[in-house]
């Protein structure tokens, strides 16, 4: 059975150009996953939904939800806010 997300991407600190894949059922799982590459400055290669590449606007969107986590993430902590907070301050839904 096809995983229903499977995330490609090169480990930029390692160099050798070896591409990975990470594999969830999980859509949540997904995110987090993509949040740990845009930290850690990975090259996302693709995105695949039951084993096809996702089209560009579902790309973008998997990474624009995970980057807007990432950054109400880093705001919450940086000024000691809760969530709806950063809502409300920032438009961050998450």
């Amino acid at each position: 059975m096809i995983t229903k997300f499977a995330i490609e991407y090169t480990d930029s600190h390692r160099g050798n150009g070896c591409v990975r894949t990470h594999r969830t059922d999980d859509p949540i799982e997904a995110e987090d996953f993509l949040m740990k590459l845009l930290v850690s400055g990975a090259k996302i290669r693709a995105i695949k939904h039951e084993g096809i590449d996702l089209e560009r606007p579902q790309f973008d969107r998997m990474l624009k939800i995970a980057g807007e986590r990432l950054a109400a993430q880093l705001l919450r902590n940086s000024l000691g806010i809760d969530a709806a907070e950063t809502k409300h301050r920032f438009g961050f839904a998450i």
